[in-house]
């Protein structure tokens, strides 16, 4: 007898649906699994048949083929444990079949029939909402992450036993009630600006970036507070809404990073690697390949500290997520994208001994030896870098004193006030910030009048600025009026602007 059981799998971060067809014929006793599957589905047969007997039901002693289908779509994972198992006792008539095409089925069995949680199942029960499927009957563990979906119902039970029970009167189940608190309020960070004492400038920068998406670069000596501004970005920018969150959360959950199952991911993503990662490791890769850290920095912050230290070849793997906001992995058989709509801050020493142009601690490095450390950082991946400060160490007075800075909140409120402006400025277009305008976006909100015209020309031709550059300066500019509340671009705001490429004169 043949039977058909839904189930899905992932791709990048979307599910897809797939059937698994389960026939039980005359023949020795084998089973088959045919459909592209991996290790992990292949072991299924020996896990289902363990399952199977554990639960009190009979495994058929026939020749049993498993086909999922498409046939030519690469399957991963133990995922397919429980639609297998549906599928082989519908075959052998051991469980009703009437139910089986309003459900998708996804989970990993144990050896004693229990259900164990599987990662990526959010993004797979978006995909049974957009197919029209009633509900989607999924581990116990994984039923609260589900629920966050909606127009779906999500059944969580706790073994085969259930699964079958279910089969034959769904209607004495009670779907999963979300537990789901979106608070569009969420605080951001521990952290808070008012503990960085002095450094105006870059907290200046750090405000912009927030308000535009813009990326940021700090380079000063050791100790002048690099990392204390990074870190405290998060506390300034707007939180997440809930759509951002939900995007968020799939990619959490194809990587199995998803902590807390039935709730979105309400604190912008910030995410730290160590200068020792690996290209696959920041892109994402893998024979199934999986989000990398800029992918897992979607809609927060990458942070990049001692940015020299990075090996060259692995900071060049940023060049293009930069400029598209995604990242495409391409494998043999197929190609997945990642989106990857991050902001980039990093900080870096400006030399090996760190103190070049430092006012206190000589520079003990060769003009030769700042060269090539400088030389790590390619003038393609720098033009993508739309602000670039440069961060002194604070004065003993200023070390000493007992003055707060001003308080994350107050700035986050500019910073909340900047981005509606340029929100309601993009309602037509795809883009939610200033930083991912494209050319045809400068042209229709960037107009330059003679005199910021004038004033760009001359920063083009004094410090040999590329065309890219010139677009980051304007895409700068734009955010520093909208700071201001000005709704045209003005002389004093490209003028800021410009300031902000200080590090290629330091090299």
């Amino acid at each position: 007898m043949l039977s058909r059981v839904w189930s899905a799998t992932i791709i990048g971060i979307e599910g897809v649906k797939v059937g698994v067809e389960v026939d039980v014929s005359g023949g020795l006793p084998k089973t088959t699994v045919v459909g592209l599957p991996d290790t992990a589905v292949q072991e299924s047969r020996e896990r289902v048949k363990a399952a199977l007997k554990n639960s009190g039901f009979a495994f058929p002693v026939r020749q049993i083929t498993i086909n999922l289908s498409p046939a030519d779509l690469r399957k991963e994972g133990p995922i397919f444990d429980l639609p297998i198992s549906i599928g082989i006792l519908a075959a052998s008539e051991q469980v009703d079949p009437t139910y089986l095409e309003q459900f998708l089925f996804l989970g990993e069995v144990s050896l004693d029939g229990s259900l164990r949680a599987i990662a990526g199942v959010l993004p797979m029960a978006v995909t049974a909402s957009k197919l029209g499927f009633k509900g989607i009957v999924v581990p116990k563990k994984n039923a609260q992450e589900a629920s966050v979906v909606e127009q779906i119902e999500v059944y969580g039970l706790n073994n085969i036993n259930e699964a079958a029970d279910f089969l034959q009167n769904p209607s004495a189940f009670s779907p999963t009630i979300p537990e789901l608190n979106f608070d569009d309020s969420f605080q951001q960070s521990n952290y808070n600006l008012r503990d960085v004492k002095g450094q105006h400038h870059a907290r200046r920068a750090l405000e912009i970036a927030a308000a535009g998406g813009h990326n940021l670069i700090f380079v000063g000596p050791p100790g002048a507070g690099k990392t204390m501004l990074a870190r405290r970005m998060a506390s300034i920018l707007p939180p997440l809404s809930f759509s951002e969150a939900l995007e968020v959360s799939q990619i959490y959950s194809v990587a199995g990073l998803l902590k807390n199952q039935g709730k979105l991911i309400q604190e912008r993503p910030f995410r730290s690697p160590h200068h020792s990662a690996s290209g696959v490791a920041l892109v994402g890769g893998g024979s199934f390949p999986k989000p990398g850290e800029i992918s897992l920095s979607h809609g927060g912050i990458l942070f990049l500290d001692e940015l020299t230290e990075f090996k060259r070849s692995v900071l060049e793997f940023l060049r293009q997520p930069l400029e598209d906001g995604f990242v495409t992995i391409s494998r043999a058989r197929q190609s997945v994208a990642f989106p990857a709509q991050f902001t980039l801050v990093a900080s870096t020493n400006p030399c090996p001994c760190g103190y070049y142009g430092d006012t206190t601690q000589p520079c003990s490095c060769s003009p030769r030896q700042r060269e090539q450390y400088w030389a790590k950082l390619s003038g393609p991946l720098l033009d993508r870098i739309d602000l670039q400060v440069v961060v002194s160490r604070l004065k003993p007075e200023e070390m000493i004193q007992q003055k707060i800075g001003e308080d994350s909140e107050v700035v986050k409120e500019r910073v909340a006030k900047a981005r509606v402006k340029a929100q309601n400025r993009f309602h037509n277009a795809k883009i939610s910030c200033n930083a991912q305008m494209r050319s045809q976006h400068l042209r229709e909100y960037c107009s330059l009048d003679d005199n910021s015209r004038t004033l760009l020309e001359n920063a083009i031709r004094k410090l040999g600025l590329s065309a890219r550059a010139m677009d980051r300066i304007i895409k700068v500019s734009r955010t520093i009026a909208d700071l201001a509340g000005e709704n045209n671009i003005q002389p004093p705001h490209i003028a800021e602007a410009i300031q902000y490429r200080t590090i290629d004169r330091m090299q």
